[in-house]
């Protein structure tokens, strides 16, 4: 099966983005662009992942959807008048963080950032843990 994806998102929990950038509204927007999976990124971020835990169920293997919520109307979360390109309904997540790797080196700063993909939450929460033994993920 095809997709239209993107796999590099942040949560309202990262430095610079929306408050709006809650599992809803990437919902909501990815409905309007045509996007049919879309990774939830920062599942490290404890505040985060208990977010993805309350408001997501499985779907297909390796996806997620957002788990209904009777009264809930994601198309309110959208300008008047802007329709969805595909149902909401439909728009899946995919589990995602990006780790951040800062040191020094030659008298430099540098930076790498990787992007983790896993399949399921109980997966998350062991990647979690794991990292939570090396860094902040809080942060």
């Amino acid at each position: 099966m095809n997709y239209i994806a993107d796999l590099h998102v942040h949560s309202h929990y990262s430095r610079a983005t929306s408050k709006a950038s809650h599992l809803y509204g990437l919902a909501a927007w990815a409905a309007v662009k045509g996007i049919g999976v879309v990774g939830t990124g920062d599942f490290t971020h404890p505040g985060w992942f208990a977010h993805l835990h309350d408001c997501l169920e499985p779907a297909e293997p390796g996806l997620y959807r957002l788990r209904a919520e009777p009264g809930r109307d994601l198309a309110s979360l959208l300008p008047h008048g802007l329709r969805p390109a595909v149902p909401l309904e439909a728009v899946r997540f995919v589990l995602s963080a990006e780790i951040s790797s800062i040191y020094k080196r030659g008298g430099r700063v540098r930076k790498v950032h990787n992007l983790l993909y896993v399949p399921d939450l109980d997966s998350a929460r062991r990647v979690n843990a794991t990292l939570a033994t090396l860094g902040n993920i809080a942060s």
